[in-house]
């Protein structure tokens, strides 16, 4: 059984892959911190044994002891740097490639998390985990710098060494309580963000047909709604940081000033000499740093984890679709359907036989989209009833990959991606392309007049989400695609609603010549409610209520059946 992912073990894989870079470092950053710690000391021997005998040998061999130290620190800080550097950079691409690849995995994974929060798991939240490296050399740098004050100032004089030995766990102690507070509001502020991304790319992606039908106003009302949800859950996990980064300066500050005060009594006294009350001065200015950083120690790891947490709930989602242990058999291939019951679909039976170009008219846009949907493999086979079949075989039971290598859906909003006009038609490096099957897909889809309207040809550049082009271009691209990829079943939805009616005909006598022509062995399955293209259907099936109502050739339908007329010809 695979162990579940926490956002504890996404830390610590983390730490355990970059244990080599994690342990140089922080050595490196422990090194300089200690040489830090030795200027004041270095500095005060000077006064000691220099500056207040006159002694100039003593003078200049001390300053070189100095000069040693400024060098010897600089390069531990410089290469230490460089390292933890190195290795948070790549832990944050290990971890965006790791929720990627799960979230692109062909079984799919079953979470209610939406695109616009994916992206932002994948991309920020990577980020914020990967700091973890550079938290960690942080800490151990500002362990090291504090006890090798400790150990100084016992050694000078034993009261102002425990100050810094008591008094630093103490002060840790106290804030150590707000820690579950700041997580708790970070998270939120995450989740609220990742809602706020979410309604952004939704609306982006449909601003054209909001415009269309007016709704721009209301999606924008949306947008600033929760908008303003994610702007409070921020000030609210900011003012809460920023809050405990005052009080936490406040006491580590109240505590270097304590030591500083108390040496300078004890160099009024003659207790501490004068090189040792520089000595302790210079330590104590030295150890605001480290105890700050030291008290902030909460709020950083309340951050990593809660991006961890937000992380590991992708990388522990289950997958929507087992893996399978049938095989296809060799093609051609065709599609059963018995009783399907998903969405608004009741039991539905449909067959389409290896060849056949088949029709389906759902007057209700629900039954056309159960149906697609449930064809399209984006659902666990639990979450319907019911059997899908390719060429006998049950598609629930076929490794996915191979499943929808068989059977192709192309959807009525389908994406067109950034690059170019042939890499939108050819999928992957375009290596190996058929180049005169391309051609004929290039015609039979109509995308030949997309190519020919660019200088470019198949090389014109296409921005994000094809908006570049229009709704019709992408349609035909798209179209393209599908037909380019010669699957033995091919269900299409609504592929022609963008385009002028000389260029559905086009298509429509393309599409059947493509896929249907002699010896064609290819299954086509034509969701729409196109008259054009029905007409080149050998049968249509008319779904209502979820279920097959009725069957025949698009005349023999045209002439007989009122509902249909009254859903098709219009």
């Amino acid at each position: 059984m695979a162990t579940e992912t926490t956002g504890s073990k996404v830390l610590i894989d983390g730490i355990v892959r970059n244990r080599r870079w994690l342990t140089t470092g922080s050595a490196m950053y422990g090194g300089h911190q200690i040489c830090e710690a030795l200027v004041p000391v270095v500095i005060g021997v000077i006064i000691d044994r220099a500056v207040a005998t006159g002694d100039v040998r003593e003078l200049v061999l001390w300053i070189g002891v100095l000069a040693v130290l400024f060098l010897v620190l600089s390069l531990m800080w410089r290469f230490g740097a460089r390292l933890l550097t190195y290795a948070e950079a790549g832990e944050g691409c290990t971890l965006r490639v790791e929720v990627a690849g799960k979230i692109l995995q062909p079984r799919g994974i079953r979470t209610d998390l939406r695109s616009g929060e994916l992206l932002s798991i994948s991309s920020s939240d990577a980020d914020n985990t990967s700091y973890m490296l550079d938290y960690i050399p942080r800490i151990v740098a500002s362990l090291t710098a504090t006890t090798v004050c400790a150990v100084i100032l016992l050694t000078v004089n034993v009261p102002l060494g425990l100050a810094v030995v008591l008094g630093t766990p103490l002060v840790l102690l106290v804030l150590h309580f707000s820690a579950p507070l700041i997580a708790r509001r970070i998270e939120h502020q995450q989740e609220t963000a990742g809602r706020a991304a979410a309604v952004a790319t939704d609306l982006v992606a449909g601003l054209r047909p909001l415009r269309g039908i007016g709704a721009q106003d209301a999606a924008a009302q949306r947008y600033r709604e929760v908008s303003r949800r994610s702007l409070r859950a921020t000030l609210r996990a900011a003012l809460t940081q920023r809050g405990f980064e005052g009080v936490s300066a406040t006491l580590s500050n109240l505590l270097a000033a304590g030591i500083a005060i108390a040496a300078g009594w004890f160099a009024l006294d003659g207790v501490i000499s004068i090189g040792q009350f520089v000595t302790v001065i210079g330590l104590a200015q030295f150890l605001v740093e480290p105890l700050a950083q030291l008290t902030v120690v909460p709020s950083w790891i309340a951050e990593a984890r809660a991006s961890a947490n937000r992380v590991a709930r992708v990388l522990s989602a289950p997958p929507m679709v087992a893996e399978g242990q049938s095989a296809l058999g060799a093609p051609p291939h065709g599609l059963d359907i018995v009783g399907l019951r998903h969405g608004s679909l009741d039991g539905l039976d449909l067959s389409v036989r290896p060849g056949e170009l088949v029709g389906v008219v759902a007057p209700q846009a629900a039954d056309a989209e159960a149906l697609v949907t449930a064809l399209s493999g984006q659902i666990a086979p639990e979450d319907h009833l019911g059997t899908i079949a390719v060429g006998g075989v049950d598609l629930a039971s076929v490794e996915p990959g191979a499943a929808r290598a068989a059977v192709l859906v192309e959807p009525h909003h389908t994406d067109i991606f950034t690059g170019t006009v042939g890499s939108n038609i050819v999928v992957g490096d375009g290596a190996g392309t058929d180049a005169v099957f391309l051609d004929r897909v290039l015609s039979a889809s109509a995308a030949q007049d997309v190519v020919n309207a660019h200088t470019g040809g198949l090389d014109t550049p296409v921005t994000e989400r094809g908006a570049s082009l229009s709704g019709g271009q992408r349609q035909r691209l798209a179209l393209a695609r599908a037909l380019y990829a010669r699957p033995s079943v091919l269900v299409l939805h609504d592929p022609t609603t963008a385009v002028d009616p000389v260029t559905e005909h086009a298509v429509a006598r393309g599409l059947a010549a493509l896929r249907h022509g002699p010896e064609q062995t290819c299954s086509t399955v034509l969701v729409t409610c196109s008259p054009i293209l029905l007409a080149t259907a050998d049968r249509v099936v008319v779904i209502e209520n979820g279920r097959v109502r009725a069957s025949g050739t698009h005349d023999e339908l045209a002439e007989r059946d009122g509902a249909y007329r009254k859903a098709v010809l219009r």
